[in-house]
Order: C-alpha cells, then structure tokens, then sequence
C-alpha cells in the first residue's frame, strides 16, 4: 500500500473515531488490521531497509543470467520452478533450489503467468446494493445428517439480504434443479415477487445452475448472479446463516436426524425462533421479520431515546456519546474495497 492509501485510511479511521466508531470497527471496514494502523500512527513511513550486506554465497551474475536462460528455453519456458528444478535433475543437472528459482523469478519479474495459454481468472461478482426487503435474496443448500451413516437430507433455504429473513425452506431426501426450481417458484408467490423485481444470488452448484432452475429463474422474471468456483465468502450471507443453524444450542446432540419428519419440525421451530425471536447483530439487534416489516426504524428510535434519557439522567457516566442506534438503509453483497471506503466516507459525512 502506497504511502498516499496509507494516509487516507488514518484519515479515515480518525475521523470516524470522532463520529464515536471504535478503531476496530473502522478497521474492519477497511480490511486491514487495527495493528497496521497502529504502527502507521507511530511510522507513517515504511521504516523496513532490508538486508544491509549481501551474502557470501548469493549466485553471480553469471549464475543468475544461467538460470534466466534455463527458463526462458524453449523445454522450461511454460513451466514453473517446482517442475524445472526436478526436471534438470533427472537430466544430471543441477543450478540452483527451488526457492533460488523462485527468488531470481521475483526480481526479473517472471512469476506472472508465463504459459501461452491464458490463466484461469475468476471475476469477482458484481456488487449487489439492497435498499430495501425482496430485493436480493441469497440461497444455498445445506447437508443435514440422518442417523444411517452416510444418507442426508438437504435443506433448501433462501434468505433476504437486507432483513436476513428466511423467506421460505424445504427440506427433501435429494439435491437437484428440479426441486431447488419449484423451491424458488413457491417462495416468490409466497412473497409476492413480481417479474424483474428480485435478484437471487446463490453459489456454483449443480442444483443453482442446472438447466431446469434457469429456465425458472427466467420464466420467473428472476435475475441470477453466482459467486466464483470454490470461493465461499461470495455468498457470505447464506454461509452466516448455516453457521447459526448448525451451532444453535438446540441443534440435536450429535448433529443427526432420526426422519426427515424430524427434520421438517426442528428446521420449522428454527425458523420462527430466527425470523421472530432471535435478535440479529448484522441488523443492530432487530429481529428479521421486524425490519422485514420496516418496524425495525420504531425500534432504533425507541432505544436511542432511552439511552439519550440514561446520559441525561447520569452525564458523568457516558464519555463519548450514546451507543449508535441508527437504521442500515443500504446493505451489500459483495462490496469491492474501494465500495467500503466510499462507504465510511459517506458515513462520516452524514454523522
């Protein structure tokens, strides 16, 4: 990070302390630790010098410009350290380790992709802004296991970013596009979903984007998104919930199901608890259905009023000021770095 992107996060994180943030938080808005920031409160600059004398036994120049050549051979060109070091050993021949190689690579600058094919890339989603409920759904399916070892049932559940409500479930003895198709069509006539209103982001499954679940989706009005291959933390809402739903205190002893009969009913009793019960922290401690509702603002408003009362009532006791109730209006999904910067900033602005 250059020294100007160093500074601007200071200034960041300094002013929303002054808005009444915890360092913490900032940071975490930021993505970097709030141990880096420390450290550049204390050295601005970057203070490391590195080696000061040069070791006895690096490789001459005639030894580095031997192993640039190696590489850029026609038999080594499109292949990396760990396969030319093994290959010239077989061959008798030895020039230097791996992390030689690797370290020689670094400062030529060759440890970008040096095949003729073009490397894999995984483009990160699209961000997604919800502004409100029925917006964005997220979903995913997750394994619940029966008492006979190796069958499971799948629980089918879709979510709504912005008021994390569960929005429906179902739970079948099989995963497939088929089901996970008339899964979502329920849901949408559950919710009132009109045509082109919702966008439904779920990960790379075979049940997500099978042909039969397309269709749907299209016949639905319903616009797909879906994270990249084998990275979880794109669809970091669903991931959150199953976290919840597995680690529940209820969750049965062992983690098995003796039907899905019993499935149906324990998934069911979870439901109403997180929906209507649970007090959710990524909403400010409101229930799902409450801001689902828009009732969550009466909510806010009455506790802030009660904390405005209690720093009256005994000054002395309150430092800073009252805790922060305020409403989350927009909620992300997927937010690139640059997102969550404008978004302190804007934060910072409006306090």
């Amino acid at each position: 990070m250059s020294a100007a992107e160093r500074q601007e996060c200071l200034t960041l994180v300094r002013e929303a302390q002054a808005a009444g943030a915890r360092k913490e938080m900032a940071c975490e808005l930021l993505g970097i630790d709030v141990r880096t920031v420390v450290r550049w409160e204390t050295k601005p600059e970057d203070g490391r010098k590195g080696p000061l004398t040069k070791p006895a036994n690096a490789f001459t120049a005639e030894e580095r410009a031997k192993v640039l050549a190696i590489a850029n051979s026609a038999p080594y060109a499109n292949l990396p350290p760990g396969q030319i070091v093994p290959t010239l050993a077989d061959l008798g021949i030895y020039v230097g380790s791996e992390s030689t190689f690797y370290r020689i690579f670094k400062s030529e600058s060759l440890l970008t992709h040096r095949s003729k094919s073009q490397p894999r890339k995984h483009v990160k989603p699209e961000a997604l802004i919800a502004t409100g409920p029925n917006q964005i759904w997220s979903w995913d399916i997750t394994y619940l296991r029966a008492n006979i070892k190796g069958e499971f049932y799948y629980l089918y559940l879709p979510m709504d970013i912005f008021s994390r409500l569960i929005v429906h479930w179902e739970i079948h003895d099989r995963e497939s596009a088929e089901l996970a198709s008339d899964m979502i069509t329920t849901a949408c006539e559950k919710q009132g979903i009109k045509r082109y209103q919702l966008k439904l982001h779920a990960d790379n499954g075979g049940s997500m984007k099978g042909a039969t679940m397309l269709a749907t989706l299209q016949w639905l009005g319903v616009v797909p998104s879906f994270s990249r291959p084998s990275v979880s933390d794109d669809n970091p809402f669903s991931e959150a919930l199953f976290k919840t739903l597995k680690y529940c205190p209820a969750y049965p002893e062992g983690g098995r199901f003796e039907s899905i009969e019993a499935a149906k009913a324990w998934v069911e009793k979870f439901v109403h608890w997180y929906n209507h019960i649970h007090l959710h922290s990524g909403i400010n401690w409101v229930t799902p259905a409450s801001r689902h509702a828009s009732a969550d603002q009466a909510i806010l408003d009455q506790r802030k009023t009660v904390y405005e009362a209690a720093r009256k009532q005994n000054p002395t006791r309150w430092s800073k000021q009252t805790r922060d109730w305020s409403r989350e209006n927009v909620v992300e999904l997927n937010p690139g770095r640059s997102t969550k910067i404008n978004k302190i900033s804007d934060c910072h602005q409006a306090s």
